[in-house]
C-alpha cells in the first residue's frame, strides 16, 4: 500500500467551484464534495505540491461542470471550454493542454500514458476512486478513502449520476455514456 499524505487543503477547489452555485443548483453540495474528494485523491496519488496542486484543483473544479452549465451529459467539451476560459483569464494559458487532457481523459477505463509528466493519470485514477466509491482504490488505503468520504459526504452526487445516466439512456440508447474513453 502506498503511504498516505495528509489530505490536501480544499480551499483552492472551493474558490473555483463556489461561484457556480447558481448554475449547479440543488446538486451543488454533492458536486463540490466530489471535486474535493477527487482533488485530495489526485494530490495524494501524485504527491502533488505547489503548482501541481493548483492544476489539480482547476481540473477538479471544472471536470464535470458542463453537466450543469450546458445542461448535457455529453459534458467534456463544455467543461474543457470553461476550464480554458478560466485559464486564459488568470494568465495560466500555458496549462491549458494539460488540464484539458485531465478533463478529457478522466473517465478513461485504461491507463493514460501519452505524457507521463502530466497529471492526467493520477487525476483519472482519483475520479475512478470516487465514482466507484472506493471499489477501485489504485493502492490508496481503503481506510484513508473512507476518511475522506466521511469528511466530504456524497450528498446525493452518485444518485445524481444515476439519474443523469438513466435520462441519457432514454434519449441516446446507442451512446448512453459519451464521456467514457477506452
Amino acid at each position: 500500500m502506498m503511504m498516505q499524505a495528509k489530505p490536501a487543503e480544499v480551499s483552492m477547489v472551493d474558490a473555483l467551484v463556489d461561484p457556480w452555485l447558481g448554475a449547479i443548483g440543488r446538486d451543488f453540495e454533492g458536486y463540490r464534495n466530489h471535486c474535493r474528494r477527487v482533488f485530495i485523491f489526485a494530490c495524494t496519488l501524485a504527491g502533488a505540491e505547489g503548482e501541481s496542486r493548483e492544476k489539480i484543483a482547476i481540473a477538479a473544479a471544472f471536470h464535470d461542470l458542463g453537466i450543469w452549465t450546458d445542461n448535457t451529459f455529453d459534458y467534456l467539451e463544455p467543461s474543457k471550454r470553461l476550464a480554458s476560459a478560466y485559464l486564459a483569464s488568470t494568465s495560466k494559458a500555458e496549462w491549458t493542454d494539460e488540464i484539458k487532457a485531465m478533463i478529457e481523459q478522466h473517465h478513461k477505463v485504461t491507463p493514460w500514458s501519452c505524457k507521463p509528466g502530466w497529471l492526467v493519470e493520477p487525476f483519472r485514477k482519483a475520479d475512478w476512486i470516487d465514482v466507484t466509491l472506493g471499489a477501485r482504490n489504485f493502492e490508496l488505503n481503503r481506510s484513508y478513502i473512507r476518511e475522506i468520504q466521511r469528511r466530504y459526504p456524497n450528498a446525493g452526487f452518485h444518485a445524481t449520476l444515476a439519474r443523469l445516466s438513466f435520462e441519457r439512456m432514454k434519449t441516446h440508447p446507442k451512446d448512453p455514456l459519451p464521456m467514457m474513453r477506452w
